[in-house]
């Protein structure tokens, strides 16, 4: 950890407790967040109120440290997605699992990460924002050791780029985003047109070619197959490029992709890649594993194509308590749309606790959501009462980091051990 990271992360230590942060005890407002987290208050007994959103000690290291095995097996170079969390703690903490820096989306995500002192981001995304390059491009004159690449698909962007970038002292390094296919989301749809990108910028002072790079998880009708193959197509450019000099005066060449949903597909056609003219940094960018779900990647994640090389585990569950029990078949808790995500799946019904005993939410499930309330039908074999706290899985990492400023990190007992601050 840098001394920058380090006094970084302690000012986010020293940050007092207050109103701003949902779910925290009422009593522990005025205390830093170090001092809370010192106290090691139990999550159910320590004046926690609902709703609380809570991430598991155990499984955030789990997964953590099984993704950092998984890239090392697979010989490849890992920049999580920031995405994900933007929490500059877990980015971190992903850093020492060995990740090569963080993949992020937008300027603002990069200002976070400087602001924590992450020296290296794959930004996966076209950046054509004048205000946004001329703060890149500070970053990158003030400090030698910080290091950007970022996505370019068109011979429009590279202009723009170009004329927002003049009087930069370190070039901007650029890679060429290939398309998924037809109809996909961003990137250049033909191999001819990613090479009038990258001649494009090859006509600049501003930026710099350093490798090819896509997203396979827009692939249409997304299966092995078809994954595959577009990933074979990404190779043979960066192939072709570096066949065409295109990479000459580099270190290294960049070739990237990898989502949460067919990181073994990117893992077994990297471990294709031919022998070319420098070395390849392979760069998954898988970000959704670090809390997992129990609903979208439960089902997507590759670990299920693959079950010797491990599992990851769901580590969020949001707390809730049953305020309203109107009928026999019905019931509702205090969480809703501002809490839990919902964009992919609704949340799912896991357990129920009364006084102090934890069992199955036999016969409960989550029908609908309304802003702060979760609708809960009840089979004649729910037991539930008001009062009741009901522990709900998420389905979507992206969208249940989003809801919380600060959130409780709590060992299997229910004890509080770190509060993770994320920023939106």
């Amino acid at each position: 950890m840098t001394a920058d990271t380090a006094q970084s992360l302690a000012r986010l230590a020293a940050e007092r407790i207050d109103h701003r942060f949902k779910g925290l005890p009422p009593d522990a407002d005025g205390l830093t967040v170090a001092e809370l987290a010192g106290q090691r208050r139990n999550l159910f007994t320590g004046g926690f109120a609902t709703p609380v959103l809570a991430l598991s000690a155990e499984r955030l290291e789990h997964n953590l440290a099984l993704m950092e095995t998984y890239a090392a097996r697979h010989g490849l170079a890992f920049a999580p997605h920031g995405k994900t969390s933007m929490a500059p703690q877990l980015f971190q903490r992903q850093i020492e699992h060995g990740a090569w820096g963080i993949t992020l989306a937008v300027p603002h995500q990069v200002r976070v990460a400087r602001a924590f002192g992450t020296r290296r981001v794959f930004l996966a995304n076209e950046l054509v924002d004048t205000a946004a390059l001329r703060w890149i491009a500070a970053e990158l004159d003030a400090d030698p050791d910080f290091e950007l690449i970022c996505y370019v698909d068109s011979v429009r962007g590279v202009e723009l780029m170009d004329a927002a970038l003049r009087g930069a002292t370190r070039p901007v390094d650029v890679v060429v985003e290939l398309a998924a296919g037809e109809g996909a989301r961003t990137g250049v749809r033909t191999e001819a047109e990613c090479a009038a990108v990258a001649d494009a910028v090859a006509g600049t002072r501003t930026l710099r070619l350093v490798g090819v790079a896509g997203y396979e998880g827009e692939v249409p009708k997304a299966d092995t197959e078809r994954v595959t193959a577009w990933l074979r197509r990404l190779v043979a450019l960066a192939a072709d490029f570096d066949k065409a000099g295109r990479f000459a005066g580099l270190d290294e060449i960049v070739v990237s992709a990898g989502g949460s949903a067919w990181f073994d597909a990117v893992a077994d056609v990297f471990a294709e890649i031919p022998e070319l003219s420098l070395p390849v940094l392979k760069l998954l960018r898988s970000g959704a594993y670090v809390s997992h779900d129990d609903g979208h990647y439960r089902k997507l994640t590759p670990f299920n194509r693959v079950p010797e090389e491990g599992a990851l585990e769901p580590a969020f569950r949001l707390w809730t308590q049953v305020v309203s029990r109107p009928s026999a078949e019905q019931a509702f808790v205090n969480a809703g749309k501002r809490d839990a995500a919902y964009d992919l799946d609704l949340p799912f019904a896991q357990v129920i606790r009364r006084d102090g005993a934890e069992r199955p939410a036999t016969g409960v499930s989550v029908t609908g959501l309304s802003d702060q309330h979760a609708w809960l039908a009840t089979t004649p074999e729910a037991d539930l009462e008001v009062g009741d706290w009901v522990g709900l899985g998420l389905s979507h990492p992206c969208t249940s980091f989003d809801k919380w400023q600060l959130i409780p990190v709590a060992e299997a007992d229910g004890t509080v051990v770190d509060y993770v601050r994320t920023f939106f």
